[in-house]
This record gives structure tokens, sequence and C-alpha cells, in this order.
């Protein structure tokens, strides 16, 4: 049975991301994220305003008038969440943890696709992929997603980023818009990306804390690691040991943006304790934009 909390926290998120979808998002979801292109509906008489590279000429000849060929966009999507909950997304130091966001982020994208007659899909991954849930439409389904990102209780606690790409290139045969949500502290995958970006419309949602970037001056602590259970004492006040951790993992980052822009593919970076909804705004104008 799922906790009373957990339930109110469910609802607050569908309150947020729907009102974020009708007032602030509408119309950029759609408007970016298009059909898989024209399909054959029928063919009908010429007429007057009617485009000439659209007549068929073999029907016209054989009816001795013009008729011109009509289709309609095939606006249908299936839209992929695959979603990292490994342990490091237990990690927060800006009124919610990591997993918390990605799972708002998760509910505005759902419910944008659903308000577009998309179908919604997940995929939970750690050292492992954890649960696949079919892509369906709804709100009913779009709040079920919502409530495994949240409820969901991993068996693992590293990330296997390759494993889950495997995964999903072998469920989803047919090309779908897939956003894949992680911090990305992984190394090895990028093979598995490159063959996900290939079939299909592959976004990477970078989820962030402050912490991660900088370490704090608080003296001694103990630190946990998050993904290996192994516990370290550092000394927080050495400047050397604090500028090390930073320029590691700027490094990092840098290693992992230059992948992404060698497949010539668009991050949304989003950072606990802040509003996630301009990079989104920011990632829907710039895509626009250039198609």
């Amino acid at each position: 049975m799922i906790p009373r909390e957990l339930l109110k926290k469910i609802r607050y998120i569908e309150i947020r991301t729907s009102r974020l979808v009708n007032e602030v998002l509408a119309g950029q979801y759609s408007a970016t994220f298009k059909g898989r292109g024209m399909e054959f509906e029928e063919v009908r008489p010429y007429q007057i305003g009617d485009d000439v590279r659209t007549i068929d000429w073999n029907v016209s000849a054989r009816c001795g008038e013009p008729f011109v060929k009509v289709y309609r966009e095939e606006r249908e999507l299936t839209v992929m969440l695959l979603v990292d909950m490994s342990g490091s997304q237990l990690f927060g130091t800006r009124e919610q943890f990591k997993r918390e966001l990605a799972a708002e982020v998760c509910a505005t994208l759902a419910f944008s696709a659903i308000k577009n007659n998309d179908k919604v899909g997940l995929v939970l991954f750690t050292d492992r992929v954890e649960h696949f849930v079919p892509p369906k439409k709804g709100r009913r389904h779009v709040l079920r997603v919502i409530r495994e990102v949240l409820y969901h209780r991993p068996d693992g606690r590293g990330t296997d980023l390759n494993a889950a790409l495997e995964h999903l290139n072998r469920v989803c045969r047919r090309g779908s818009v897939v956003f894949a949500v992680s911090d990305f502290q992984d190394s090895g995958y990028e093979q598995a990306l490159r063959v996900a970006r290939r079939r299909h419309d592959l976004i990477p949602v970078v989820v962030r804390d402050p912490r991660e970037r900088e370490m704090p001056d608080a003296g001694l602590v103990e630190l946990l690691d998050a993904e290996t259970g192994e516990l370290v004492l550092v000394d927080t006040a050495s400047r050397r040991l604090r500028q090390g951790y930073s320029e590691e993992t700027r490094q990092r980052d840098e290693l992992r943006d230059r992948m992404f822009r060698r497949m010539d593919v668009d991050a949304i970076e989003v950072t606990t304790g802040q509003s996630f909804v301009e990079p989104l705004r920011r990632y829907f104008h710039k895509r626009h934009a250039r198609l």
C-alpha cells in the first residue's frame, strides 16, 4: 500500500506540473516534437488553390480530370522516460533530492505528451534495468509513471547507462522520443548512446545538485558514497582538496558535454532547488528554431 505522504506528493506534482503544461509550456511541446511524417489518406478531385505538386497524374489520366493526393500528419509519438534510480539520486542539498526533481521533470514531460495524444513509457535503471512500464496514453497512466519514479525501491545502487540504453533499444524498436534523466555519473556508455541516438530522438536530461560542483568548508566530515557504500573521512577545510574536487567535477562534465556535442545532442540541465521550467523552455525554443 502506498503511504499517505507519497500520495500527497504525487498529487502535488500532478497539480504543479499540469499547471506548468497548461499555462507555461502550452504549445511548445507540440511545436517541438512532430509526428513521424505524412501518411497517404486518399485522392480527390482537384480544387482551386491546391498545390499542383500533389496532383496524381496516373489517376488524373484514367479519369480525364485532375485528382490530387491528400496526406495527413502522423502525429502520434511514443515518449520514453529512461530514469536513473541509482544511489546518487538520493542526494540533495537544496530542499529536494535529485530523484524528486527528476520526478517533477518526468511528470511535466509526460503530461505534455498525453495532452498531445502521445504514448508515455518508462524504464527505471540502476546498475541493472529495474522496471519497465510499456507506453500507454491517459492521465491515470501518467500518475502511475510518477508513482513508480517516486516509490520504486531499487535493488541496485550503482549506475549502468550502457545496460539501460541497450534494454531501451531492445524494447523500443520503433523510433521514439527518449528523455534520458540521469546525473550521468558513469563511463563506457558512449557506443550504446550512439546507437540509441541513431534509432531514437534522444534528449539527455542532466540532473545536478550545486554541492556536486563545489565542496563547502565544513571541517572534518565523514562522507558516504551512495553508490558503493564506502565511508571516507574528508578534511573539507583543505583548500587544495576542495579545488581538486571542483576540478575533477569540471573535467568530468566537459568530457560528457563534448560527447554530446560529437553526437549533435542538445542536453537539458536541471538543478535541485532551482526551477526546471526555464531550462525546458530554452530547450524547446532552441530546438523549434533549429527545425
